[in-house]
């Protein structure tokens, strides 16, 4: 299996980036990542302000894909999330959904014992997920640092991008150019403080294209359903955005006028928060497979 070292990363996703390896379609590789620190903490009694801001973020790559062109669907299965066995949270005032309350930053390092993350004498159960996963955007749409969300993906911070998942990125550059980074042991919907429970881990995917199969936004297929992942200035427009390509979806794969599409939406499709603290919002809206099956919503594209 190839590895893809975690030492060569990015801190933005850009239309012109250079790949550092090579995959082909049916290939299954690991990717080792980097927490969101690039581990530089590693005490609570470090200073927050002391660490090298600008190696925040860090996604390992950009992976070549070969056969990927604009107007592809990548598709990437996680088939694992192996994360450390230590990680860290952190508090920062003025940052994440209450930064006003905080009075002073702090840093925990939290131990992780036999599938959950040890807190004030509570056991969690762990939950890792990918927190940074993206391509390359599409030149209209720029350059785009690694602590933001947007169309090619990037920091979606979303819980259901878990082992057992299927992503799909709309390729916006040859190659698809694909980076990813910032896992965490277990974060709640929302990621409320602005960090999740930071850590490395060793990611293995299972990568495939959808040939001629575009979406605006990045899909996450689950057991049950198939989400759209869609970001905005506030939530309010995230979520305007998720449910108008979920409706969308709907209506084509289901041949049904638009209202009934919007009707069929509100009897079935939830709409989840991702979360509020990057500097774009992240919410998801989840179709039920019983309403539309993950192949066909493709092949309705």
């Amino acid at each position: 299996m190839k590895i893809v070292s975690g030492d060569r990363v990015i801190y933005k996703f850009s239309p012109d980036m250079e790949a550092i390896t090579t995959v082909s379609p049916g290939d299954v590789f690991k990717i080792e990542t980097n927490d969101c620190f690039y581990q530089q903490i590693t005490s609570e009694e470090q200073v927050l302000t002391e660490i090298d801001y600008d190696r925040l973020n860090p996604a390992t790559g950009p992976i070549f894909v070969e056969g990927a062109e604009p107007g592809d669907l990548l598709k990437l299965k996680i088939v694992s999330i192996d994360v450390k066995d230590r990680g860290v949270a952190a508090v920062v005032p003025d940052e994440g959904a209450l930064g006003d309350q905080v009075t002073k930053p702090i840093i925990r390092v939290i131990e992780i014992e036999d599938g959950h993350a040890i807190f004030h004498g509570v056991k969690l159960p762990i939950r890792p997920m990918i927190g940074v996963i993206g391509v390359a955007p599409l030149v209209e749409d720029g350059e785009w640092a690694t602590d933001s969300p947007w169309k090619h993906g990037g920091n979606m911070d979303t819980t259901d991008i878990k082992a057992g998942s299927t992503l799909y990125f709309p390729v916006g550059q040859r190659g698809a150019l694909l980076a990813l980074g910032d896992c965490h042991a277990i974060m709640g919907d929302g990621e409320i403080c602005f960090t999740g429970l930071e850590i490395p881990a060793e990611v293995v995917l299972e990568v495939d294209l959808i040939k001629g199969k575009a979406t605006k936004w990045p899909l996450v297929e689950t057991d049950q359903h198939t989400m759209v992942i869609s970001s905005g200035d506030d939530l309010e427009e995230a979520i305007y955005e998720a449910a108008t390509q979920a409706v969308n979806h709907i209506k084509d794969s289901l041949g049904i006028e638009w209202e009934d599409a919007y009707i069929m939406a509100s009897l079935s499709v939830d709409l989840k928060i991702s979360q509020v603290v990057d500097p774009k919002a992240t919410a998801r809206a989840a179709i039920p497979k019983y309403v539309i099956p993950t192949q066909k919503l493709i092949e309705s594209i």
